[in-house]
């Protein structure tokens, strides 16, 4: 009898990988699974995928022979050269049309250029985000595949159907050419980044500025998981709160204070500054991670730098608890009002053709930032497609314009206090920005005019540009070399 083909084959059996595998069987398709560590193979046929449809292979040979045409491989490989080695492996081994998916946490640029390589080879590539950690993976994560259109239609069934879904609807859709998959991955991230910050921020004022325990802490956490801040990182913080060690004494209470990272908000943070676009919360989220790491240093600071003294927190702390949730969710809406103004951007330099709502709907279900209001901003979207902004949305406008003073009293209040509140101020601050028909720029303009002859616009000749000889002895020629 002739060995059963199977739909697809996925490379990498750490614990994302058996995962998947596990919940494309549960979706009626056979997986061929393969590791470079061919013992894994073996054990994971033997244990977790005992009394399943999923088969093994022991070389990459016998792998692609055990696939049904168009072939389709996935890897979730550590991303960097083991990406491109198994990717130079294959190739000598597919035939015309067959398709190979990377779905590790690979830089989009990785991804445009492996794209443009396996097309030059007559094959398909795809490049997709996969988030929604371990569970997400086994039960139905939110899926974000970019890469060669041509191969949707072959993978299309599988990812939509082992993706998360909400109403009914699969957090999963074809998002745009060669690197698009990747890229909203990783704004995904970088959003995720902001999230955790001003849940950080929240947790702080609640602890340091209120004097709550963690009890207290976790009880107002699960009140706001009922309303519209609903999501998945309010849920965990809730759960993070109440739990004891086996001492009785809250867990989080004893974890070191420096946080790690992937790299993934970093690089949000790095686009955004190479295409121009303020993504200022992600960016100070990467910074707070950062100055945490400096821990040692802190402590050795915190003994001799002085903050406010004698100032405490004379008010009401159940009033103070509502302005912080307002200035939580004020914030949080200029955090993905910024990830979107920056995958516009995106779109623009690249050639994408980005869907925001599809992409919001994505994210709406088996994700990280998983929330209600995703919701909010798919409907703002289908309303508007062209949208430049979400904070012109009438519902979001709405949204700030009811949280605003609350959202001052709270950046305040960590200013008297000496608490720092690093993304809720300047989510704030570029609110201010964006609202303000003039800002101090022009005085930029005439400073950078006036040491390197860069020109100005005046505001009654916008695309004429204009050079002064403020000295006197300058001259009247212009800077044209460089950007200063």
């Amino acid at each position: 009898m002739a060995e059963q083909k199977a739909d697809i084959a996925l490379i990498g059996l750490a614990v994302m990988g058996q995962n998947l595998i596990l919940n494309m069987n549960d979706h009626g398709f056979v997986v061929c699974a393969f590791n470079r560590t061919v013992s894994k193979v073996d054990d994971f046929l033997a244990k977790e995928a005992k009394g399943t449809k999923v088969i093994g292979a022991h070389s990459m040979e016998e792998m692609v022979g055990k696939l049904k045409k168009p072939r389709r491989v996935m890897m979730l490989v550590k991303a960097g050269d083991a990406v491109d080695k198994f990717i130079d492996t294959l190739v000598p081994l597919l035939e015309e049309g067959d398709i190979i998916i990377d779905g590790g946490n690979s830089q989009y640029n990785d991804s445009i250029r492996r794209a443009k390589y396996l097309e030059s080879k007559k094959l398909l590539f795809v490049g997709s985000g996969v988030s929604g950690g371990e569970d997400g993976a086994r039960y139905g994560p939110s899926l974000m595949p970019g890469g060669a259109k041509e191969a949707w239609p072959h993978v299309k069934a599988i990812f939509q159907g082992i993706s998360a879904k909400v109403n009914g609807e699969p957090c999963c859709d074809w998002v745009g050419a060669d690197g698009a998959g990747h890229y909203v991955k990783m704004v995904h991230n970088g959003i995720e980044y902001g999230d955790m910050q001003l849940i950080c921020e929240a947790y702080h004022l609640m602890k340091d500025a209120l004097g709550m325990s963690e009890d207290e802490m976790s009880a107002v956490f699960g009140e706001w998981n009922k309303g519209e801040l609903d999501s998945f990182l309010i849920e965990i913080t809730q759960a993070i709160l109440a739990y004891k060690d086996t001492d009785g004494v809250p867990l989080v209470r004893k974890i070191r204070d420096a946080a790690g990272q992937k790299g993934t908000g970093k690089w949000t943070a790095i686009s955004s500054l190479d295409m121009g676009i303020p993504v200022t919360l992600i960016g100070e989220s990467v910074f707070a991670r950062c100055l945490s790491s400096l821990k040692d240093e802190r402590v050795k600071a915190s003994g001799s730098l002085k903050g406010p003294s004698g100032v405490k927190f004379e008010g009401n702390k159940a009033e103070m608890v509502e302005h912080i949730r307002q200035a939580l969710y004020a914030s949080k809406i200029i955090s993905y009002a910024q990830g979107f103004m920056l995958l516009r951007e995106a779109a623009k330099e690249y050639g994408w053709e980005l869907n925001y709502g599809s992409i919001a709907l994505m994210w709406r279900g088996g994700c990280i930032i998983r929330s209600r209001f995703l919701g909010n901003i798919k409907e703002a979207f289908d309303k508007n497609p062209s949208l430049s902004n979400l904070l012109l949305d009438d519902f979001f406008k709405a949204a700030i314009h009811n949280s605003q003073a609350s959202w001052r009293k709270v950046v305040s209040l960590g200013v008297t206090l000496g608490i720092p509140t690093p993304c809720f101020s300047t989510a704030l601050a570029f609110y201010d920005g964006y609202r303000s028909e003039c800002l101090p720029a022009n005085l930029i303009q005439a400073q950078r005019d006036y040491f390197g002859a860069h020109t100005y616009e005046l505001l009654t000749a916008p695309g004429k540009f204009t050079h002064t000889n403020w000295t006197g002895h300058g001259g009247s020629v212009s800077s044209t070399s460089y950007n200063a």
